[in-house]
């Protein structure tokens, strides 16, 4: 299993590659507007998150 997305990325950076995963982050309540310029860990920790499981999440998604 390979390693698309990891906590350190960019939330913006993240959607740009992979637009599908906006809904992850939407569906975590996780700001990908205004916190979209900092670290999936930073931003998803600040909104009260899972890291572990959204990045989980995401990486599920990207591989979709």
């Amino acid at each position: 299993m390979s390693i698309l997305i990891t906590k350190d990325m960019i939330i913006n950076e993240v959607i740009r590659r992979f637009p599908k995963t906006m809904k992850v982050f939407k569906d975590f309540k996780v700001d990908s507007c205004c916190g979209g310029g900092g670290s999936i860990e930073k931003t998803a920790t600040n909104d009260g998150a899972d890291v572990e499981a959204l990045v989980k999440a995401l990486n599920a998604c990207a591989k979709q």
